[in-house]
């Protein structure tokens, strides 16, 4: 008798699509350090920031990251960091350390990589994938979205480093 009355008031909420309210946020990786950063963007996109969250859903947010190249590794990475890719050929695997990609035409692929590797391989996670937006300068064209300034650097002390 006791055990149902205490679970009779009991409800599991679960967000609806149309519940969920999803903003712009604008980051400036300007010295912040990569996993740091990557894991900060992977729990806003998939929404798990917000009480209404839904395993489910797509609750996440869009985020705009902006100053890509002048994100930093910790320790001896930018010279041992390894990323690896393959053509689809016979033998046809290749490789690049993080520094050149980073030094390279497309240093916002290291960050786009590292949110990647955090993101559930799945629909739900291309979907959400899908609201990452990342720029090597400071500029991006999103600003008919008015995105609210996210400040990572300021989240933890160890979230920024100088160089």
């Amino acid at each position: 008798m006791i055990a149902k009355d205490w679970m009779s008031g009991m409800k599991t909420y679960s967000a609806k699509p149309e519940d969920v309210e999803k903003k712009w946020f604008v980051i400036d990786a300007e010295g912040v350090v990569l996993g740091r950063l990557a894991s900060i963007i992977a729990l806003r996109l998939r929404g798990k920031h917000k009480p209404m969250f839904t395993p489910h859903i797509d609750c996440g947010d869009n985020i705009i990251v902006v100053n890509a190249e002048k994100v930093h590794l910790t320790g001896r990475k930018l010279e041992n960091k390894i990323y690896y890719r393959h053509t689809g050929f016979p033998g046809g695997i290749k490789s690049a350390k993080a520094g050149t990609i980073l030094g390279g035409g497309h240093p916002e692929r290291v960050l786009q990589k590292a949110v990647e590797r955090m993101i559930s391989r799945n629909p739900m996670g291309r979907q959400q994938m899908r609201k990452l937006h990342v720029y090597k300068g400071t500029d991006h064209p999103h600003q008919a979205q008015n995105p609210e300034v996210l400040d990572v650097a300021a989240m933890n002390p160890k979230n920024k480093r100088s160089v």
